[in-house]
């Protein structure tokens, strides 16, 4: 696989075994990727360009109320400052991936970066909800581009012990990522102002735009002319999107009214459309193929349902702690920095109950785990223990959902074919990026009037965290079912974060 390559028919960057052979699906031969003079430094690059990607998942969740209160945002346009990222992150990943494989790793790098960057900076000078939000979409845009074609050059530019390692660090980079995310956006919110938690990205971008050109290989020539699967693109995301503005309606209007029935309805019509479109296409997105994998399959769910709790848990706790308890976004963001701490340190216990008892103990364990620490906060009011009661059970939860992150990802990768590995990772990682856009969407729903009303009210917070108990119960039920008994292969691909 060249360096401007990407896994033929996922879009996203297929993760080769060691052997260095490319999946069937290329034609021709291709030469060798260039020796890259200093490999280090272009690592450190690429990561550092994904830590931002990442960072920004979480880093607004801290500053949400500060947002809230210059722009006057109502909830629903809270919710989608968190949503429209990761919505148009995990929705158009799988097209950056195929625009990669188009037009090479490369120029989709630099084109995404430079979106990325100039979104930033129309985010961090927002001054009404609309901009602020087409910003976060623009966000997003650029996210899909750059991530698949940063971590196909990182695949393609190592070999051997060499790429392991690299993929390593990659795979290190998103809980650190989320955990840093919580803690800087508090401290810019209660410093310099919360437009700088988008601000802050634009002179790493720009340093960035300014340095890699000389460290990428060169750009390969485009061969034959790709046409990526752009209605298929739409679709899912167009699905997803009406999926997420119906729960929001639902929380304003009601369940039964016209501006949540009609999108909830359309949302399965545009996903049916999404499948019809991948089945008849000669190069999909997805190959829905993968879902008759009951590794694939059970990954996928453990990854929406765990990513979808996890940005929940920080929604509802940042807006609860300031909105509702009157803390500030620095004290905030410090509180929430264990609870980070324990997803990193779940993910790490894990990785080595997956290879000791299985990947199916692994992921029900986690995720009773996550149940039991979401019980203690289905009775929330406005005089609950955030040390005796809040941050424990956040923890606990965190630490669980840890493990599942792990288990997810093994379980998709490990226990597929290596041919099938970049195509596995194609599917997860775009379930991590909507499973975020759901939860929040969800929750907010639920827990319409706290975040609605005027402060001090917590009304609705402990039952959006009985639908988190209840979510995170149902999830270790199916998990006993879905997920395969033994163990996943070790060393296989990596996810994108």
């Amino acid at each position: 696989m060249t360096p401007d390559e990407t896994s033929p028919r996922s879009g996203a960057p297929a993760a080769t075994p060691p052997h260095g052979r490319t999946h069937p699906g290329h034609h021709g031969s291709h030469p060798p990727p260039p020796v890259l003079r200093r490999p280090g430094v272009l690592l450190t690059l690429l990561c550092a360009a994904q830590f931002m990607l990442v960072l920004d998942v979480t880093v607004v969740n801290v500053a949400l109320p500060d947002m809230a209160a210059d722009l006057r945002l109502d909830r629903t346009a809270m919710t989608w400052v968190v949503t429209a990222y990761t919505l148009c992150f995990g929705g158009l990943m799988l097209f950056g991936g195929r625009l990669a494989d188009a037009l090479g790793a490369r120029r989709v790098l630099l084109t995404g970066l430079a979106v990325f960057t100039a979104a930033s900076l129309a985010c961090g000078l927002a001054d009404s909800a609309a901009v602020l939000i087409g910003g976060r979409v623009a966000q997003g845009l650029g996210a899909a581009l750059l991530s698949p074609a940063a971590l196909a050059l990182v695949t393609t530019s190592f070999h051997g012990a060499a790429r392991t390692r690299a993929l390593g660090v990659w795979a290190a980079i998103g809980g650190t990522g989320s955990a840093v995310g919580v803690l800087l956006g508090g401290a810019l919110a209660g410093g310099p102002g919360w437009s700088w938690v988008f601000r802050v990205n634009v002179p790493v971008g720009l340093a960035l735009l300014a340095v890699l050109p000389a460290l990428l290989p060169p750009p390969a020539p485009v061969r034959r002319p790709v046409r990526p699967d752009l209605p298929g693109a739409l679709l899912v995301t167009a699905g997803t999107a009406a999926l997420i503005y119906g729960l929001v309606e639902a929380g304003d209007s009601g369940w039964g009214e016209p501006a949540a029935l009609l999108p909830l309805a359309a949302a399965p019509l545009l996903w049916a459309a999404f499948a019809a479109v991948e089945r008849a296409s000669r190069r999909p997105l997805m190959d829905l193929r993968m879902f008759t994998r009951r590794p694939v399959l059970a990954g996928a769910f453990l990854m929406l349902i765990s990513t979808g709790l996890l940005l929940a848990f920080f929604f509802l706790g940042s807006v609860y702690l300031q909105h509702g308890r009157g803390y500030g976004a620095l004290r905030t963001g410090l509180l929430f920095l264990p609870v980070a701490v324990a997803v990193g340190a779940g993910a790490h216990l894990g990785a080595r109950l997956v290879t000791s008892v299985g990947s199916r103990p692994t992921a029900v364990g986690g995720m009773v785990i996550a149940t039991a620490g979401c019980v203690p906060l289905t009775g929330l009011d406005a005089h609950s223990g955030v040390y005796g009661t809040l941050l424990p059970a956040l923890s606990v939860s965190a630490l669980g959902l840890g493990a599942v992150f792990v288990t997810a990802t093994t379980t998709a990768l490990g226990m597929v074919a290596h041919e099938e590995a970049g195509l596995a990772s194609g599917v997860v990682n775009t379930f991590h990026e909507v499973g975020g856009s759901v939860g929040v969407a969800v929750v907010s729903t639920v827990a319409a009037a706290g975040i609605g009303g005027a402060a001090g009210t917590v009304t609705g917070f402990a039952d959006a965290f009985l639908v988190c108990a209840v979510a995170a119960g149902g999830c270790a039920a199916v998990a006993g079912v879905l997920v395969p008994r033994g163990k996943p292969e070790t060393g296989g691909a990596m996810p994108l974060h």
